[in-house]
């Protein structure tokens, strides 16, 4: 009943770890699940993961699918261009999982741009490629002869690695005359074989036996184990010893150090002497012996090894206790493994982005890391965190899986660049920790356009400057990085006065140098503004733009101009001042102007010589030449004054003016001072006389020509109209060429006659009605009259032209003398 119960269980507990399982398949985000025996070649086919996965050739490659394996190890590997899985290295089925079934290794495909994660789930399937094996090759046994029939001998299990129907089906033993097999099975599945005495023994009939134990596997082809049992009948021994107890159980911490002393095994034998004296020897695994040593003579068991929890967190001892008479006892020792927060949790990154852009949105994933504690329940359990200063959070995607993301919008003008420090702690007492260091470094994104030092710029340049001449260096700045940052300057083309901006001004693109393209006038232009814009290289470029004004300063390089008195070769001007003038009398005034501006342009008038220097001055500020005392009749007629115009520049430019001043009360005075003012005006009088002698001249033969001609055709066309109206002979009118008659004389009376002519080359008729004949021929008995009338006509075209005459010579005396003094004109009147 017991072991139908134990049975019942451990089907239970099967059937919980399968529907575990299943729960825990489910939280994946997608899986795959593949069966392959072991020991198969490199390169041999697993599956066809991008089928099974419902994922195409090209989303592998594209996101860089990788395999991520768990221990360390990696068995498969994946051919990303074909989709499939194929075997790496030899897999040992019995190295990776032992005794465990199933036995099945799982590894993670992780696939970046978005983060994909699939699990695959390899289970490795048994062959039988191992033999069952004893502990010993030879097994020593000291029966005594007096040993009752059914008296049990613990022998030590064979081992087979292999397991289901490869392990070990069946125990043999021959010969079976004197002993036999009895194989018990235990609830936790292991078994204790016994050999039963069947027949007494005689030692004085044989001292020893020689038997042989076979083990054999249910695989194919059969697999089998041999030792030999070396029996050695002695005297008679009348009580086997007797365990305290058939089962042990102590809890060992893992780290407990070597000779530590767990516990300790005890047996009783009733007999007294050598036969009462007990020994104990364990009848366990390889692996178990390496870790734990029994006394032979007093049961105390040590610690050998060193335990570990995330090994194996159980053993079970099989203490044989013997006397020297051949008989055992055996009993059984299981030690639990208690586990320690010794293990700290490891942090290993599945994918990182070293950087990322600035304008990545908040959820952007960063890296992906797996956090894996050894230990087992709060000393496993983790938790995670990254520095408070970050602008990232972390999120739990998988079961030991965890993402870390943007959590805000990102500016790497203002932070370039996050070093984010993982924090991984588990719960156990104390708390063991581990971390690591990420850079995240921002990538820049063309988000800022160039920005100038000003809006608005203004700079004063001299007139007269050098072409090339450099003006000055206008700058903006880029928050930006690399050729994001990269600003170039580029001139906004317009038009000032019609011309353009392009030869004023030219600027450099990579530094901003604005040099002046030409020499500029204050005098023509006193400043005009332009526009810059400022554009970097990114995709796509930003720009801005800055208003330059370019104010030109005037330099003293224009000297004054004197408008008033009027200066020529040979003038003859002079200005009167009657000898009555009182002192104070306002002579002239000399009006000049500077093109120039602001002190430049202010003008001051000094008399440089004279004459007389007492009898005139002029005003400092308005160039008013006065009398500074009363004229007298000692006074010469004839004054020269030299007047200095100067302005305020630096250096000042000046002009000089000469103003002759005739002290008289009338012109014929004045006239007669300044017939001999020099030679030059001499020889200048003498070129004005022959002039205007020679126009005299041509005018009055053009006169006298037009005259006769007028008078001539006058003549000719009043005997041409006496002759046609005195005459007998019949009207024949003229056509002019082109012209012909088309209605000849016509049949009207002579006095009603028209005269009508048509074009040759024209269907439109012109007509012209001339006056009637009857006019002409009235006047025949009136010759008198009619020379009335051409003695009228002939005055009026005498009169008409007698001012076309005139209107010629003035404008040609206008011509001649159009560049000279106006005062000449007023000699040429008195002349």
């Amino acid at each position: 009943m017991d072991c139908v119960w134990m049975l019942t269980m451990i089907g239970r507990w099967r059937t919980l770890l399968a529907i575990l399982c299943l729960c825990e398949l489910r939280s994946a985000s997608g899986q795959a699940r593949y069966s392959i025996p072991e020991e198969k070649a490199e390169g041999s086919f697993v599956g066809n993961i991008a089928r099974d996965l419902g994922l195409d050739l090209g989303r592998l490659v594209a996101g860089k699918a990788r395999i991520i394996p768990k221990g360390g190890r990696q068995y498969v590997d994946l051919k990303g261009d074909k989709g499939t899985l194929v075997v790496k290295e030899r897999i040992d089925r019995e190295e990776l999982c032992g005794k465990t079934t199933p036995c099945s290794f799982n590894f993670d495909i992780i696939l970046d741009n978005p983060f994909l994660l699939y699990r695959v789930i390899v289970e490795v399937m048994d062959i039988n490629d191992n033999s069952p094996s004893f502990p010993q090759s030879e097994i020593n046994l000291k029966i005594v002869e007096n040993a009752v029939v059914g008296t049990r001998f613990s022998l030590d299990n064979a081992d087979d690695p292999d397991v289901a129907s490869n392990d070990i089906q069946k125990y043999i033993l021959k010969p079976s005359d004197s002993f036999k097999l009895e194989i018990q099975s235990q609830p936790d599945g292991e078994k204790i074989i016994e050999m039963v005495l069947q027949k007494p023994l005689d030692r004085e009939r044989e001292e020893s036996l020689t038997l042989m134990l076979i083990a054999s596997d249910g695989g194919e082809p059969h697999r089998s184990g041999t030792v030999r049992i070396l029996v050695t009948v002695l005297d008679a021994n009348d009580n086997a010893p007797v365990c305290s107890q058939p089962v042990y159980k102590v809890d060992v911490p893992e780290n407990s150090p070597a000779g530590t002393v767990i516990t300790r095994v005890s047996a009783n034998d009733a007999d007294a002497g050598i036969y009462g004296e007990v020994t104990y020897l364990t009848r366990s695994s390889k692996d178990t012996e390496r870790l734990f040593d029994i006394n032979i003579k007093t049961g105390e068991i040590k610690l050998a090894g060193k335990l570990d929890f995330e090994k194996s967190r159980s053993y079970q001892l099989n203490v044989q206790a013997s006397d020297h008479g051949g008989y055992t006892d055996t009993c059984k020792v299981i030690v639990n493994i208690l586990d320690e927060n010794d293990n700290v949790p490891t942090i290993e990154l599945m994918s990182y982005s070293q950087s990322i852009p600035e304008d990545s949105p908040p959820g952007t994933t960063v890296a992906v890391y797996n956090v894996n504690d050894e230990d087992a329940e709060s000393n496993g359990v983790v938790k995670c965190s990254i520095s408070a200063d970050v602008p990232f959070k972390i999120e739990s995607s998988l079961t030991g899986y965890y993402t870390i993301v943007t959590e805000n919008f990102l500016d790497r003008e203002s932070v370039p660049e996050y070093n984010v420090t993982i924090t991984v702690s588990d719960q156990g007492s104390p708390p063991l920790s581990s971390s690591k260091n990420i850079n995240v470094k921002i990538s820049d994104v063309n988000d800022n356009p160039p920005i100038f030092h000003q809006s608005e710029y203004n700079k004063i340049v001299p007139e007269n400057n050098v072409p090339g001449f450099s003006v000055f260096t206008i700058s903006a700045s880029d928050a930006d990085w690399g050729q994001n940052a990269r600003v170039s300057y580029f001139l906004e083309e317009k038009e000032v006065n019609g011309v353009a901006m392009s030869s004023f001004v030219s600027i450099n693109s990579e530094n901003g140098f604005i040099h002046a393209v030409k020499s500029f006038d204050f005098e023509q232009i006193k400043s005009f503004d332009f526009n810059i814009t400022a554009r970097d290289s990114g995709s796509p470029p930003l720009t801005s733009v800055a208003t330059v004004r370019i104010l030109i300063q005037d330099q003293n390089d224009n000297a004054p101009q004197v408008l008033y008195p009027v200066q020529t070769g040979g003038s003859l001007l002079a200005e009167m001042v009657p000898r009555s003038a009182d002192v104070g009398y306002l002579v002239t005034k000399v009006v000049a102007v500077d093109v120039d501006s602001g002190q430049n342009a202010w003008l001051s008038y000094k008399m440089h010589k004279a004459t007389d220097r007492a009898l005139f001055e002029v005003g400092l500020h308005n160039g008013e030449i006065r009398t500074v005392r009363q004229v007298t009749d000692k006074d010469a007629v004839k004054q020269r004054l030299t007047v200095v115009v100067e302005d305020n520049g630096r250096p000042s430019r000046s002009a000089t003016v000469i103003v002759n001043v005739a002290v008289a009360d009338s012109f014929p005075q004045v006239l007669s001072e300044f017939t001999d003012l020099s030679m030059h005006d001499k020889e200048y009088n003498d070129q004005l006389t022959f002039y205007l002698v020679l126009a005299l001249a041509v005018v009055s033969f053009l006169f006298i020509t037009c005259l006769l001609l007028i008078i001539s055709v006058k003549v000719y066309r009043w005997r041409q109209s006496r002759v046609l109206y005195h005459s007998n002979l019949p009207v024949i009118p003229y056509c002019p060429p082109r012209y012909s008659d088309t209605l000849g004389t016509g049949t009207l009376p002579h006095m009603y006659n028209y005269e009508v002519c048509r074009t040759t080359d024209s269907r439109k008729s012109d007509m012209k009605n001339m006056q009637a004949m009857s006019q002409s021929l009235v006047s025949v008995d009136g010759a008198d009259a009619e020379m009335q009338h051409v003695s009228k006509e002939l005055s009026g075209d005498f009169s008409r032209m007698s001012t076309l005459v005139s209107q010629i010579f003035q404008r040609y005396i206008f011509f001649l003398f159009s560049e000279r003094n106006v005062h000449a004109y007023s000699l040429l009147f008195f002349m």
